[in-house]
């Protein structure tokens, strides 16, 4: 997702960087380009400068967070030599966690958060595959259109990024929170696809019950997610997702380990916090976390 987002802000003309610890990726990037594969099937190069050092880069206007969960603090600590006094930190990452980690870094006003519905999968080294193009929202914490958020919607919808400004981000994680928590759980442990996930009763059946138990808890916390339009947008895009194979799946097939605890682990500690009961995710939770400890 960072190549995604990266490689067409940097197409679009903006100054970019692309960060990682894994230098073979970053060398075939800096030697060859970055290979990027749209939804066609056509594939072409993006110039786009790449590094493992952050202190190379020095201070930047944003910074984007793509990192899975588990690293998301480690990466931003690592990240501070391009942190100055206006930089803005943007997290698009999965789950429910990530903000309150890199405020506690940055300082909450520096801030940003919100969701994409794009998804990519490295297919080598220094490449990336489109998979869904979807649309992206992103917000100040407080909620207020900023100018800072302007800018940011602004380059990304010229860099062909679908993206809009929302008002209520906090809303917009946890709309896709109950997507994720739905079904990419059951996807791993079973091997199926989200549209196989959508021919069985069972599967269909535990969908219901684990959107049941976040909207639930999404409600009690003042946030306002409705458990008719979630079901029918999800179930809906269930069976047209022919073929889509889930984060968390992949996850699983590559032996690494998965976000369950920032997805459907977040529901359970809401739920706890709140008294409020979720067997139905805090099962999800042990099923996965047991499969990861025979990786």
């Amino acid at each position: 997702m960072g190549s995604l987002f990266g490689g067409k802000l940097a197409e679009a003309g903006l100054d970019v960087s692309l960060v990682d610890v894994f230098a073979p990726a970053i060398q075939a990037i800096n030697q060859n380009g970055l290979s990027f594969t749209d939804k066609s099937g056509a594939t072409h190069s993006i110039k786009v400068k790449a590094t493992t050092s952050p202190a190379e880069v020095g201070v930047v206007d944003l910074l984007i967070v793509f990192v899975k969960c588990y690293h998301t603090e480690e990466a931003v600590r690592s990240a501070r030599p391009m942190i100055g006094a206006h930089t803005a930190v943007l997290t698009l990452q999965n789950g429910w966690g990530n903000v309150p980690k890199i405020s506690a870094l940055v300082g909450q006003e520096k801030v940003l958060a919100g969701v994409t519905y794009n998804s990519a999968q490295p297919v080598g080294l220094g490449s990336v595959n489109l998979t869904n193009a979807g649309k992206t929202f992103i917000g100040e914490l407080s909620g207020v259109h900023t100018e800072r958020l302007e800018r940011i919607v602004n380059a990304m919808c010229q860099a062909g990024l679908a993206t809009e400004a929302s008002d209520d981000v906090i809303q917009a994680i946890w709309s896709k929170l109950a997507l994720n928590a739905s079904g990419l759980a059951y996807s791993a442990l079973l091997h199926f696809t989200a549209d196989e996930g959508a021919k069985h009763e069972g599967t269909m059946n535990l969908t219901a019950a684990l959107l049941r138990e976040v909207v639930d808890v999404a409600n009690a916390q003042g946030i306002g997610l409705d458990y008719a339009e979630r079901w029918q947008t999800i179930s809906g895009a269930m069976v047209k997702a022919v073929g889509a194979r889930g984060s968390m799946l992949v996850d699983v097939e590559n032996k690494r380990r998965t976000e369950i605890d920032v997805i459907n682990g977040a529901i359970v500690d809401a739920g706890k916090r709140l008294g409020i009961p979720t067997p139905y995710n805090e099962a999800m939770v042990w099923l996965v976390q047991s499969l990861q400890e025979t990786f």
